[in-house]
């Protein structure tokens, strides 16, 4: 589906309903699920085929709003200010009294029990106007993590997403086009608890 106002309201009733979303961020094409939803959470790593050790980064539609969710630093306000919204994840603790829950890690086995929410949150503002769009409009946070099945290069064109999920089990259930995009480097991770830099994929 091509990148339009019907694309984003058809985007927004699938993140509703517990789907997975691909779309465009300002690196690569990325997926996106409902992060206060368990089992959209449990569907995204299903569909990406993403290790359960491996947790995802929130979207955010601004840094106001993503404080209320983790405990800010001044380390992270200098680095939010410098380059967000743009390329850059910033791990902070997370708050123990947040309004909504955010699964970073998928529940286990899907089973009807409380669920340990993680001690800390990848923090994301995306400089992408689509993808800042779509978080302001579902009005919760939504993962951001890379739409490439787990192992594969990080897609930047739909057609290379087609062809990663094409003898796929499960696969995402809205791909929104917004053409190819100009190869990007994966967001980089600074991890603001406390340790040291970290460098990995979104």
């Amino acid at each position: 589906m091509v990148e339009s106002p019907s694309a984003l309201d058809r985007a927004l009733s699938v993140l509703r309903s517990g789907g997975c979303v691909v779309h465009a961020t300002e690196t690569c094409y990325g997926l996106a699920c409902d992060l206060s939803n368990p089992d959209a959470v449990a569907r995204m790593f299903r569909v990406k085929k993403r290790p359960e050790g491996q947790p995802v980064s929130a979207l955010f539609p601004s840094v106001n709003e993503a404080k209320r969710y983790v405990e800010w630093n001044d380390r992270a306000e200098k680095l939010a200010e410098e380059y967000l919204p743009g390329p850059l994840t910033l791990i902070l603790p997370r708050k123990e009294n947040i309004q909504c829950p955010i699964f970073v890690t998928p529940p286990q086995k899907l089973k009807a029990v409380s669920f340990q929410l993680s001690a800390s949150i990848g923090v994301r503002v995306s400089s992408h106007a689509w993808a800042q769009t779509l978080v302001t409009r579902f009005g919760r946070p939504i993962s951001t993590t890379s739409a490439n099945v787990h192992g594969e290069p990080s897609p930047y064109g739909v057609e290379e997403i087609v062809k990663q999920y094409e003898h796929c089990t499960e696969k995402p259930d809205l791909i929104v086009e917004s053409g190819p995009l100009p190869f990007r480097k994966p967001s980089r991770i600074i991890d603001c608890t406390g340790t040291s830099d970290i460098q990995r994929r979104p």
